[in-house]
C-alpha cells in the first residue's frame, strides 16, 4: 500500500534492524490537521464525486479491521476519510517497510501508520497490530497486499486473517470484527476530476471462527469469506449515495 506521493520517498533497501522496532502513534495536532485537509480540501478538490454505499455497516466502536481492497495510491486517504466521517475515529495503517523512510516515514508514523516487511514480516509487527485491536482500534490492512489495476479482486494474504484471529483468541470477548471494503475508480490511473465508488460490506465477526478446527483452517475460512464479501461488493451495481 502507498500513503502519499512515492517522489517524497527514496527508493533504496530497507536496513534489516527496521523490522525490529515497530511503532506509531498518532500526532495529536498534525493528525487532526491532516485529515481536516484531507476531508475538506484535497479530495472534495480532486475527484468530481465520491460516492459511497454501505456506511451504517462500519462499527463505531471496538476493535475493526478495515479490509480493502487497493487499486490506486488514493486508497488510504479515501479509507480514512470514510472512517472518520463515520465514526469519529482516526484509523492507524500497516504499511510496507520501503514506505517508512525518510520524510515520507516519519509523517505516515505520525499519522498512526507502521511498517511490514512484506518479504519477511516480523513479530513485532504482529504483536503490534494485536496490541491495537486489544485497545480497541481500527487498524487498515490492505489483503491483497499491494496496488492492482483490475476490477477483479486478487488473491487475499492470509495475515489480516491471522492477526484478528489471534487478538481475538488471545484477549476472552474482544469482538474484533473485520469490514471488507470496495474501492473502485472510473480510470486506471485517477486524474483530476476523476470519480471513485466505495462499498462497504457487512463486517465479518472473528470469534465465530475460532472453533472451526486448526489454527490454520480459521484463517483460511475467515480469508475465504472475506475474498467472498470482496468480489461481491466489486459486482455491486445497484444506485450509489453521494458522500456528504
Amino acid at each position: 500500500m502507498a500513503f502519499s506521493p512515492q517522489f517524497l520517498l527514496p527508493r533504496q533497501p530497507a536496513p534489516q534492524s527496521r523490522t525490529i522496532l515497530c511503532q506509531s502513534k498518532l500526532s495529536p495536532w498534525l493528525t487532526p490537521l491532516a485529515y481536516k485537509i484531507g476531508e475538506k480540501v484535497l479530495l472534495p478538490n480532486f475527484f468530481k464525486t465520491i460516492r459511497i454505499t454501505g456506511q451504517e455497516n462500519i462499527p463505531t466502536s471496538g476493535p475493526v479491521v478495515y479490509a480493502p481492497t487497493h487499486r490506486s495510491r488514493w486508497d488510504p486517504l479515501l479509507i480514512g476519510l470514510v472512517g472518520h466521517q463515520s465514526t469519529g475515529r482516526y484509523l492507524r495503517f500497516m504499511v510496507t517497510a520501503d514506505e517508512c523512510l525518510g520524510l515520507q516515514g516519519w509523517a505516515i508514523k505520525q499519522l498512526g501508520g507502521f511498517p511490514v516487511n512484506v518479504r519477511r514480516p516480523a513479530i513485532a509487527t504482529l504483536r503490534h497490530g494485536m496490541q491495537l485491536l486489544k485497545n480497541q482500534e481500527t487498524l487498515v490492512i490492505f489483503p491483497e497486499g499491494n496496488i492492482f489495476r483490475e476490477e477483479q479482486v486478487q488473491r487475499l494474504k492470509p495475515g489480516l486473517a491471522r492477526l484478528a484471529l489471534q487478538a481475538e483468541q488471545s484477549t476472552p470477548n474482544l469482538g474484533v470484527k473485520v469490514l471488507p471494503i470496495s474501492l473502485a475508480y472510473d480510470s486506471l490511473h485517477p486524474s483530476f476530476g476523476s470519480s471513485t465508488e466505495i462499498r462497504i460490506g457487512q463486517p465479518l465477526t472473528v470469534s465465530n471462527y475460532l472453533h472451526t478446527g486448526s489454527a490454520k483452517r480459521q484463517a483460511t475460512l475467515l480469508t475465504a469469506d472475506l475474498k467472498q464479501s470482496l468480489e461481491a461488493l466489486s459486482r455491486c451495481e445497484q444506485p450509489l449515495a453521494l458522500a456528504a
